[in-house]
């Protein structure tokens, strides 16, 4: 079974800047790893769970919601069954629990919708 673990996560000011991991394993997960394409979500406190960033299974593309383009940066080491969120220039919205996800399906780099697998989630939180 797929499980995938967060971490990096804590308290900021304004400004300041973060960078998260996501740690992949199960059976067969090592090996397959590199076939999945890996995305980011996060959930404020009172919202729905949305998409922040996803990357494609060679790493070679990656998209991003507009409220974290310039700021945020998704990478990931195959090598190590990791993917990345650098978070720079963070402001207080974007205070949530930042969840990792894998997509539904192999060897492609889905939509949102497409992702699942989902990790308990890191708290980030960015005082003013």
């Amino acid at each position: 079974q797929v499980q995938l673990v967060e971490s990096g996560g804590g308290s900021v000011q304004a400004g300041g800047s973060l960078r998260l991991s996501c740690v992949g394993s199960g059976y067969g997960y090592a090996a397959k790893y590199g076939n999945y394409a890996m995305a980011w979500f996060r959930r404020s406190l009172g919202s729905e769970r949305v998409g922040v960033a996803t990357i494609s299974p060679s790493g070679s593309a990656t998209n991003y919601a507009d409220s974290v383009k310039g700021r945020f940066t998704i990478s990931r080491d195959n090598a190590k069954n990791t993917v990345y969120l650098q978070m720079n220039s963070l402001k207080p919205e974007d205070t949530a629990i930042y969840y990792c996800a894998r997509s539904l399906r192999a060897y492609v780099h889905p939509g949102w919708d497409d992702f699942g697998d989902w990790g308990q989630g890191t708290q980030v939180t960015v005082s003013s």
